[in-house]
Formats: C-alpha cells, sequence, structure tokens
C-alpha cells in the first residue's frame, strides 16, 4: 500500500474509543419472546470434571438479544440467515427518536422525528427494549404504508431496540414482508438508551450460522 493510499485507509477507520455498543446480551438475563426458548449455557467439556478444555454447549432461540431476521422467519420458503447480506448492516445509519409516539407511525410523523429521504439505514429509539431486563408489554411500529414508503425510497436497514419490527400482537407481520419483500433487511432488540438521534456509522453483521430464520449480532455505533 502506497503511503497516500494508507492515510486515506487510517483518516477512514473507526476509532474504537468511539463506538458505542448499542447490543443485547445473548444471557440468560434477557427474557425472550413469551413461550420462546431463553438462553441457557451448560458445559460439554468440563475441566473441573478432569477435561483437558472447557467447551460450552448453548441452548437458545436466535431471537434473544440483539438479531437479524432472515427471511425465512415470515417467508416459508424465505432465505436462512446464511444468506443473509453484509452490505446492508454496515454503513452511514441515522437514529430517530420515537418515544414519544405510540400506536403505528405515519410517515409524516417519522420525519418529524427526523427521517429523511434518502436514509439508507434506519434505527428506531422506542424506549421498549429488552435491555432492562423484562419484556416490554407494547411498543410502537412503523403503519405498514410508512414501512412500504420507506421501502420505495431505497431504505435498506431498519432497526429497532424493541422486539419486533411489527407490533406485538400481529399475527400477520406485514411489517417484516414489506421490508423483506423490498430487499431491506430487520435488525432487533438494540440498545439504545443512551443513544441520541442523529447520523452515526452502523456495523452490525449477523453471523453466518445456517439456514436459521435469525442470527445474533453485536452492534456497534460511531459518530459521524
Amino acid at each position: 500500500m502506497h503511503g497516500n493510499e494508507r492515510h486515506r485507509a487510517d483518516t477512514n477507520a473507526l476509532d474504537p474509543r468511539d463506538l458505542i455498543d448499542i447490543s443485547v446480551a445473548f444471557d440468560s438475563r434477557t427474557p425472550p419472546w413469551p413461550g420462546d426458548t431463553p438462553f441457557s449455557c451448560g458445559w460439554a467439556w468440563a475441566m473441573s470434571d478432569g477435561a483437558s478444555v472447557n467447551v460450552s454447549k448453548w441452548e437458545t432461540s436466535p431471537h434473544v438479544g440483539t438479531h437479524a431476521d432472515a427471511p425465512l422467519h415470515v417467508l416459508r420458503d424465505g432465505a436462512g440467515a446464511d444468506a443473509l447480506p453484509i452490505a446492508p448492516f454496515i454503513g452511514p445509519a441515522r437514529v430517530a427518536d420515537v418515544r414519544h409516539l405510540s400506536g403505528t407511525i405515519a410517515l409524516a410523523q417519522l420525519k418529524e422525528a427526523g427521517w429523511r429521504p434518502g436514509t439508507r439505514r434506519l434505527l428506531l429509539r422506542t424506549g421498549q427494549s429488552t435491555a432492562v431486563g423484562r419484556f416490554p408489554v407494547a411498543w410502537t411500529a412503523l403503519a405498514t404504508d410508512t414501512a412500504a414508503a420507506l421501502v420505495a425510497d431505497g431504505l435498506q436497514l431498519l432497526g429497532v431496540d424493541c422486539p419486533s419490527v411489527d407490533d406485538r400482537e400481529s399475527k400477520t407481520l406485514d411489517v417484516h414482508r414489506t421490508l423483506f419483500g423490498g430487499h431491506c433487511y430487520v435488525l432487533e432488540n438494540l440498545d439504545l438508551e443512551h443513544v441520541h438521534a442523529g447520523e452515526y456509522q452502523l456495523v452490525a453483521p449477523p453471523l453466518k450460522v445456517g439456514a436459521c430464520d435469525a442470527a445474533p449480532v453485536r452492534a456497534f455505533l460511531a459518530p459521524r
């Protein structure tokens, strides 16, 4: 690498000191969706039993903690988590604070909260995160026509700090279907408690975990 190329690479690099961890842990303290499989960790091999190493084994739903849904989650023949692209999960992102809203969010309300046309990655701070150790009773979600308008505008990723991009009582999961139908991807269970509305750089690639319906994510933001 030539000197000027190295300088450009260094200038564009993320400074670890600026990173904001917005991940909710995959552990037993994070509540699952009611009725879903909680996280538990045991030992396949344990040094206390004479083994040469400690090797853990997990049982969990992939929807515990911060995760990326795959189309397979809502579409019978949808792609699994191993086919999720990386590009939508890395790049400029806008955080919109919608804690003051309830019910479904109209496009005009979203614009008042900070969304702008041309936004490719949008993170919604609803204030209803499982990061506090309890599963929320309810949360606000996009109206289906709002989701459709965002997809038409070119949105590539919608992230939320609550357990779902659809409301808790939805059985048809229309927002999921609308987003996936427009090649827009989904992050859920973020921790945005200490994140102000504004523009950031997002780094949140999903793990390549096979043909599952979701994949764990370690998500970070950096100021822009």
